[in-house]
């Protein structure tokens, strides 16, 4: 037992002794490892409070101010600002690292899009990143696919919307962003395609409500799709 111990302790030591002699020896190295992990640690914390945080926290004030043009549907100073406040096109450029300035990507191209300027509206929409809040992620996908469509990209619009349908698990928004893109298929002459889509559409999202432009009033689409099937199938 005694001898068990000694073994326990002289391998213990030997241990020590390797790892001080390691240290001894690599010290130079381990203290710049070390120094390089404190400095990453350190300036990622200042960056994130000292520079990020700041920066996002202005961006959604800017952005907070804007809104009273939006929604008064003043699309030219909700764009280009008024005074001192920043438009939508500045906050984009200047905060564009923020979650406040992407959004604002989005904004832009919705008011560009509602003003009429499609192409500037397409830049800012293709710019957006479509992440975070899904209802926003989809909104942003449809209002793009809008813009292909009337910028007569056709083929961009039926994709866009088909992405906007996977974008989001709501059955509303998914059914009524694939009869969009059946509509378009519709008037390229591409029946298959468009046929399909109704199909997916009756069998997956049955009780959805429709609220397309050819449809209103809370229709569900069980009670209208069959008819835009039965016309494809002849």
């Amino acid at each position: 037992m005694s001898n068990q111990k000694n073994n326990q302790t002289l391998d213990v030591n030997d241990t020590l002794a390797k790892s001080e002699a390691f240290i001894t020896k690599y010290k130079k190295q381990i203290i710049t490892a070390v120094v390089a992990i404190v400095v990453i640690v350190g300036g990622s914390f200042a960056y994130v409070y000292g520079y990020a945080k700041p920066q996002e926290d202005k961006a959604q004030e800017c952005l907070g101010i804007v809104q009273k043009y939006i929604l008064a549907q003043n699309f030219e100073h909700a764009l280009k600002g008024e005074g001192k406040t920043l438009g939508l096109e500045k906050i984009a450029s200047k905060y564009s690292s923020t979650d406040a300035g992407n959004l604002a990507k989005y904004e832009a191209g919705v008011c560009l899009y509602k003003s009429g300027k499609t192409k500037e509206a397409i830049k800012y929409l293709e710019d957006y990143s479509t992440k975070g809040d899904a209802t926003v992620s989809f909104q942003a996908l449809s209002t793009l696919a809008n813009a292909y469509a009337a910028d007569k990209q056709l083929d961009k619009a039926v994709e866009t919307f088909k992405k906007a349908a996977k974008s989001t698990d709501i059955p509303a928004l998914c059914s009524q962003a694939l009869f969009d893109a059946g509509l378009i298929l519709e008037s390229q002459n591409k029946k298959d395609d468009a046929l399909k889509l109704y199909q997916d559409i009756k069998k997956d999202y049955p009780s959805a409500p429709i609220c397309s432009r050819q449809q209103q009033g809370g229709v569900t689409l069980d009670a209208v799709i069959d008819k835009y099937i039965e016309r494809l199938s002849k």
